[in-house]
Parts: C-alpha cells; structure tokens; sequence
C-alpha cells in the first residue's frame, strides 16, 4: 500500500496528567502515515486523486493546539480517527512525541505510536 507521510508537525498543546502542563502546555510533535492507493494521482498528476499534505498538517496541528487530553493515547486516537474519517482512507500511523514530560531525568521524549484501520472504529 502507497503512503502519504507528514512527519515532524509541531505544535504547542496542553495535553498532560498533571494540572500543570494543562495550564503551562509544551510543544508536542507528531508523524502521520496515511495508507493510500497513489497511483492514479501518480498517472494523472491530478491533486483530487490524492490527500492534501497542507491540509494533513493543519488537521493534526489543530487538534494538538485546540483539543485537551490528559493522555497522549488519547491525542493519537483523535488524529487517526479525525484523518481516516476525513480522507476517507482505510488505515493511518500516529506517532506522537512529548519531549517535555514531567520525568526527572535525561531522556529526549516520551511518546506513543499507534496504527489505525477504518474497521477499528466501526461498531457491530
């Protein structure tokens, strides 16, 4: 299956189990991976046969900058169910890394990747 990837989106969220990174936030930064047949967007060099990149990006910034979640668990659910309902595509990677986490010590972040199909969210 072919791939769109949006890798390294920064955003500034406030998203935390602790009352004070839901006042202060932190950068957050994200990777998606939308799985996506490319190839006639390939052939025909036509746009409205693939995704948007630009609007990929501004998606999952929106979500990080405008949604609160106390996990990043959640946060990565709501990219990957937000980007397979809109685009209409059969699964997505979220990868998201907090390199801001109240952990006293040396480390570069924390984070949580997650793979997604359409059938995940679909109810019996």
């Amino acid at each position: 299956m072919d791939k769109i990837i949006v890798k390294n989106i920064k955003a500034y969220g406030y998203h935390g189990a602790l009352t004070e990174e839901n006042i202060l936030g932190q950068n957050f930064y994200a990777d998606v991976i939308l799985y996506k047949d490319l190839q006639k967007a390939g052939l025909t060099d036509d746009l409205n046969k693939s995704i948007s990149y630009v609007d990929v990006y501004y998606d999952v910034e929106d979500i990080i900058k405008n949604k609160r979640f106390k996990l990043i668990e959640a946060l990565a659910e709501m990219i990957a169910h937000t980007l397979l309902v809109k685009y209409s595509i059969k699964k997505v990677k979220v990868k998201i890394r907090k390199p801001g986490a109240p952990i006293n010590g040396n480390f570069d972040y924390v984070g949580v990747e997650i793979t997604r199909e359409v059938q995940d969210y679909e109810m019996d």
